[in-house]
């Protein structure tokens, strides 16, 4: 919880609070359904919630913003980019119902009442968003293809409407088809923890 409040120095005591409650309820729930490598549990703040919020270090949603997690799983990074931005509305879809199950119940559990989960294969999503946002679910460029549909044009951020990936690895060869466009940032460039320094947000817009 130190390590979100290191970088996140501004959360408000509601924010802190509901942040602090995300071990015990993702513990309690992976014991239940394994929605993150056992191993990997105790690492949950860095590599999973703040590997999330690592989008909100390259926009800052305004409030009213709409925003689609595909293949969300436990609910990431939709329930901590929802913590994060209150006035911001998120819909978390994934095609494993008991995923979707979890990762409801974290939010009811939270009172994120700006957050609703879906059990739906994203080929069926016909609902229009500002923001897809993902972890690495897929190849960038065939994730473009499916969900550029979702995205509605223009928009009121800092960026224009688009798709906001966490990738990891070199990232190259993914993204030759949309060089054009995509752009990516080190999260290294924000985040000083080893796991970061092959991690980044690669942002495509959907004109």
């Amino acid at each position: 919880m130190q390590l979100i409040q290191k970088y996140f120095p501004n959360l408000t005591p509601q924010q802190t609070e509901r942040f602090a409650m995300l071990d015990a309820l993702y513990r309690d729930w992976n014991a239940k359904i394994n929605v993150i490598s056992r191993k990997d549990i105790d690492n949950l703040y860095p590599h999973h919630v703040l590997h999330s919020l690592g989008i909100a270090k390259v926009i800052n949603f305004r409030p009213g913003t709409e925003i689609m997690d595909i293949g969300t799983g436990g609910g990431f990074p939709g329930i901590p980019l929802a913590i994060l931005f209150p006035e911001c509305r998120f819909y978390l879809i994934d095609s494993i119902g008991k995923k979707v199950r979890v990762a409801q119940a974290v939010a009811d559990a939270l009172g994120l009442e700006n957050v609703t989960a879906v059990h739906r294969n994203v080929i069926e999503e016909k609902g229009k968003f500002d923001f897809v946002v993902s972890r690495a679910v897929m190849n960038l460029n065939d994730l473009f293809k499916l969900v550029r549909k979702n995205v509605r044009p223009g928009g009121t951020n800092a960026l224009p409407n688009g798709l906001i990936c966490l990738k990891g690895g070199d990232l190259a060869e993914e993204l030759s088809p949309l060089r054009k466009t995509a752009v990516a940032w080190p999260l290294s460039g924000y985040f000083q923890e080893e796991f970061f320094e092959t991690k980044s947000a690669v942002y495509v817009p959907c004109r």
